[in-house]
């Protein structure tokens, strides 16, 4: 198995977790992805690489996910078939949980292991407070309960790899991405519980939780951004139109054509920031979406009609199940982005690491 351990600024504890590894009995090989530390933290990662890690290092600070994503480039070409268990610097993993995590992914082929904390005891508000956000942000959005979301420690079966190089987002959003990507393509993840460990009131942490939730969330809260203003212009130009033509017909038609076309640029260029393919076929792939929430939306409300659900309860149920589901169907099929830059961008990372 492979420990791999994306590390910025870190706080002592660096050396001694690889040294603990590789004198388990299962002797991990151990990569650290120094995420531009600088100078000043060059000892620390002098010291890992004494106690048996290979340290992949460049200049910028790129975030998390990007480090996580140059060592996985590593770990493919060095590597290759090996389970990888991603763990933090920071001292929160215990060696012994780490290795649990490991040999679940080795039992589990085919899952995603996350080892869940519990926040049991003394635990930072800042810890509890970004967890619950990024836990009831994932649940609504992929309609998945798991506890821990933001666990750096989580373990990977080889084929697997591959997919993650091409989950987008630098910071911490990577982490979340990856479960909402493994949730919406039926990829299984499996909470194995391990301790909750703080040190120094987790003083090493770089999670800021405002900021870095709000990152973590942006995608969500720009879809409803851009959906309410839709429902905004549609209203306003169905008012209009019916004020210059005086047929409803053509109000409503006009003002959804209208409405919709600004949706679909808005999500595009601004929401999911996607140039995969052409504007027509976007077009093409976003009209046949709206006629199906159409669809599934009249047959929803006549079946939880039929069951004797109320019409607003029903169109409440209705519309915020179709939001969800229009949600994954335009990030991960309409807008979805390609992979190539991802992993050509790691990939040049690691090969000048060697150089250097």
């Amino acid at each position: 198995m492979i420990v791999l351990i994306p590390a910025y600024e870190p706080g002592g504890t660096l050396s001694q977790l690889v040294r603990d590894l590789r004198a388990s009995e299962s002797e991990p090989h151990v990569v650290v992805v120094d995420d531009g530390s600088g100078a000043a933290y060059a000892g620390e990662f002098d010291a890992a690489r004494r106690a048996g890690a290979s340290v992949i290092s460049y200049s910028a600070n790129r975030g998390k996910g990007f480090a996580l994503r140059t060592g996985i480039a590593h770990i493919v070409e060095q590597f290759p078939g090996e389970v990888v268990v991603c763990a933090d610097s920071d001292g929160q993993h215990r060696v012994d949980d780490i290795l649990r995590v490991a040999h679940r992914a080795e039992e589990a082929e085919g899952a995603i292991i996350l080892g869940g904390r519990r926040f049991i005891g003394d635990v930072p508000v800042r810890s509890r407070l970004g967890n619950a956000v990024s836990r009831l942000a994932f649940r609504a959005v992929a309609g998945v309960r798991v506890h821990d979301t933001q666990t750096g420690l989580r373990g990977y079966p080889p084929h697997l790899l591959g997919w993650m190089l091409s989950i987008t987002g630098d910071r911490f959003e990577y982490e979340l991405n990856l479960l909402l990507d493994a949730a919406a393509t039926g990829i299984p993840v499996i909470e194995v519980e391990v301790a909750t460990v703080y040190l120094r009131n987790n003083a090493s942490s770089h999670f800021r939780p405002v900021v870095d939730s709000v990152r973590v969330l942006r995608p969500l809260m720009a879809f409803g951004v851009s959906s309410f203003g839709a429902f905004l212009l549609d209203l306003a130009a169905l008012q209009v139109i019916f004020a210059l033509t005086g047929s409803l017909l053509i109000a409503v038609v006009g003002a959804r054509a209208v409405s919709g076309t600004v949706n679909f640029l808005v999500n595009r260029y601004l929401v999911f920031r996607s140039r995969a393919t052409t504007v027509r076929s976007h077009a093409l792939r976003y009209l046949a979406l709206a006629l199906a929430i159409v669809v599934a939306g009249y047959l929803m409300l006549t079946a939880l009609s039929a069951l004797g659900v109320g019409l607003v309860p029903a169109k409440i149920v209705t519309d915020v199940t179709l939001y969800v589901l229009s949600f994954q169907a335009q990030r991960l099929v309409i807008f979805a982005r390609r992979a190539t830059a991802p992993v050509a961008k790691n990939r040049e990372l690691v090969l000048s690491s060697r150089r250097r």
